[in-house]
């Protein structure tokens, strides 16, 4: 393990060895190598019929099919081949995605986009796989099923106790496989869906700051608004960290599919809030919340970080402010590739990222590595590789 050691983090028994930072390019694939080997490692700990989940006090957490990170395990291990060209990977990719088909007609929530399209949409693009395209496809006409003509919207989750008819800024990730599959079909439905939800979202969801709410519930007769709250921030009126990164991403996809300048100008708005906040950590990794208290015991979320400078990449492609994303995005991929919060070989069961948080409200997933977080840290490695290094 010293070798290794060595060779991913310069390391001389205890003694830093001074060195100079890593080029991008090379910082990027000591990180794919690093996570073809730790995701291996993380395979041998999964049962051939879960998903892993996170890893906590030297034991790894694993769910069913039907959780709703469970498509980025497959995700990822596609990323991982598509950069190393491992054929280990590869088949364990194949492997996952064979558990994973029989989520195409999930309805027991929006998630069926993070559960379909991060992993054969990925797989998809990656081989071209027409049996791939085949479960996009039917995953988006069961997606549908959620939507709510009165209030429209997508439903989040379904009524409870505590809502009716809840939306989460979450919801807008999901809204690429509706338009992909629209793109791809020519059937207008998904994408008027996906529109009609977006549109929604940005009216409902967003203050004047351009933060979001976490969740807003509606009326199901009516569709008028019955609260504004959170279910994982600090508190109904706080930015949650992730949620914004959420909202980030999804209008910058929704603008990529129907170059409608209002969802730039929001994307923009949301970059602006993010990357601008006075709680903005230096390193560029968020606290939990926007409005918790800056601080050293304060948590941070990885996978926050991961998700905003992957879409922070994309949405540089479009934007007049290009450059300061590019190099938001750079200074969240350095932190994120530091020890501070990477992984080191045979660490964290496998996982790659520390210090992510699922839920503080409800104690569920504090300071632990995430699978979405490894997803979109990967995500975010492959475009700036390809779009900033290549570009130049």
């Amino acid at each position: 393990m010293r070798i290794i050691w060595l060779l991913f983090f310069g390391m001389y028994g205890t003694q830093v060895v001074a060195q100079q930072p890593l080029g991008m390019k090379d910082l990027i694939d000591r990180n794919f190598q690093l996570a073809a080997l730790q995701y291996k490692l993380l395979y041998s700990h999964t049962p051939a019929d879960k998903m892993p989940r996170y890893f906590a006090n030297d034991s790894l957490t694993t769910s069913n099919t039907s959780w709703w990170t469970s498509g980025f395990f497959p995700g990822s291990l596609w990323l991982i081949y598509e950069a190393t060209a491992d054929e280990g990977i590869k088949q364990m990719a194949e492997q996952r995605l064979q558990l994973q088909e029989p989520m195409q007609r999930y309805t027991g929530n929006h998630d069926i986009g993070f559960m379909i399209y991060c992993s054969f949409g990925t797989a998809y693009r990656i081989t071209g796989n027409p049996k791939y395209k085949q479960v996009i496809d039917t995953a988006a006409v069961y997606q549908l099923e959620r939507y709510r003509p009165v209030v429209k919207t997508i439903q989040s989750w379904n009524s409870s106790n505590r809502y009716t008819c809840p939306v989460i800024i979450d919801n807008m990730m999901n809204l690429e496989q509706l338009l992909w599959v629209s793109q791809q079909s020519g059937n207008s439905r998904f994408s008027e869906v996906a529109i009609t939800h977006a549109n929604t979202t940005l009216r409902n969801h967003y203050r004047p700051d351009h933060s979001s709410y976490h969740v807003v519930d509606y009326d199901l007769q009516s569709g008028a608004i019955l609260q504004k709250v959170t279910h994982q921030g600090l508190s109904n009126e706080s930015a949650w960290a992730r949620g914004q990164a959420w909202g980030l991403y999804g209008y910058t996809v929704m603008y990529r599919f129907t170059k409608n300048k209002i969802y730039l100008q929001q994307a923009d708005a949301i970059a602006k809030f993010m990357t601008e906040h006075p709680n903005l950590p230096e390193d560029g990794i968020p606290y939990w919340d926007f409005n918790a208290k800056p601080g050293a015991d304060t948590y941070r979320d990885a996978s926050a970080g991961a998700i905003m400078a992957s879409a922070l990449l994309e949405l540089a492609q479009y934007s007049a402010a290009a450059k300061k994303y590019r190099a938001m995005a750079e200074k969240i991929l350095r932190s994120l590739s530091s020890p501070r919060y990477l992984a080191a070989p045979n660490e964290l069961g496998g996982f790659l990222l520390k210090h992510s948080v699922g839920s503080i409200p409800h104690n569920s997933e504090v300071d632990v590595p995430l699978t979405y977080a490894d997803y979109y840290f990967l995500e975010a490695m492959k475009r700036y590789k390809e779009w900033v290094i290549q570009d130049k």
